[in-house]
């Protein structure tokens, strides 16, 4: 047993040793976190799990890369095809056929390519500040992507993060950061997103007739002074996904569900609880 909250439950996919947060009952929902320096499921999703595992069976896994999941050593860099195969081995590892799911950013990318790839094992999504759409490198983006760890280099990345810095407190700058340089962490980190990395935008995107093509409903979400992902890319994704709707916070940078939590909530149950 362990005191860090962050490690969960463990399961092995593929021989991946992969950290999940579990909790709730009801139908599955499966949570993915952005692709910031220091990330975990529990440090994504922390805020929302209470509320929404009152009405859903909640598994927020750490991706390969991130967090407390092992990354094997022939993954050079990020491969769509590796994460994919790997949620999917995640589901099949703990017998859920299909689920609901909420993407964060990078996660929202990862949603929709297992959307397109895979559709019957998708329900409801949820995009939060999603990338998925190829776009010019943000300066925001390029900072994450190429964090050094330091604590005053992480307090400027959650300043990006969040529109309020009121939100930006020292707790959780001090928690990102160590987790940033727990052993390996860095060395796996930067082998996610090298220079040059624009390209990795593209890799994230799902093509827009793949999401022209998307029959799963779809409730997407953006704060508009989100400086990481440009919220034009939500105005995209409701353009090309049919069955969409879309939903602009005012006064909010890429962090939805921690700057606009209450809302978000209220926001998200309801439309996954939806026919």
């Amino acid at each position: 047993m362990t005191d860090n909250p962050e490690i969960g439950k463990n399961i092995h996919v593929d021989g991946i040793a992969t950290n999940y947060i579990e909790a709730g009952d009801g139908p599955p929902l499966i949570l993915i976190h952005g692709s910031g320096p220091g990330v975990t499921a529990y440090a994504n999703w922390r805020g929302v799990i209470p509320e929404l595992a009152k009405q859903f069976h909640c598994y927020a896994p750490d991706t390969l890369g991130f967090g407390y999941t092992d990354f094997p050593d022939d993954i050079p860099h990020f491969q769509m095809d590796r994460w994919v195969a790997h949620l999917i081995g995640f589901m099949d590892a703990l017998g859920i056929e299909k689920a609901h799911f909420v993407g964060n950013s990078y996660g929202g990318a990862l949603t929709l390519a297992l959307a397109t790839r895979h559709p019957g094992r998708v329900d409801h999504i949820v995009l939060m500040g999603s990338a998925g759409l190829d776009f010019p490198m943000s300066d925001g983006l390029d900072q994450v992507w190429g964090y050094t760890p330091s604590l005053d280099n992480m307090r400027d990345l959650m300043r990006i993060f969040a529109h309020n810095p009121n939100l930006v407190t020292e707790e959780i700058v001090r928690s990102r950061y160590e987790a940033s340089m727990r052993p390996g962490a860095q060395e796996s980190f930067g082998r996610l997103f090298p220079e040059p990395r624009q390209r990795w935008l593209a890799e994230l995107a799902a093509g827009e007739d793949n999401l022209a093509a998307m029959p799963h409903r779809t409730l997407i979400i953006h704060g508009r002074e989100d400086v990481i992902v440009p919220f034009s890319r939500s105005v995209r994704f409701h353009e090309l996904i049919p069955n969409s709707d879309l939903h602009v916070f005012g006064g909010c940078g890429h962090w939805t569900q921690i700057e606009k939590r209450e809302a978000f909530v209220e926001l998200v149950v309801p439309f996954l609880q939806s026919s």
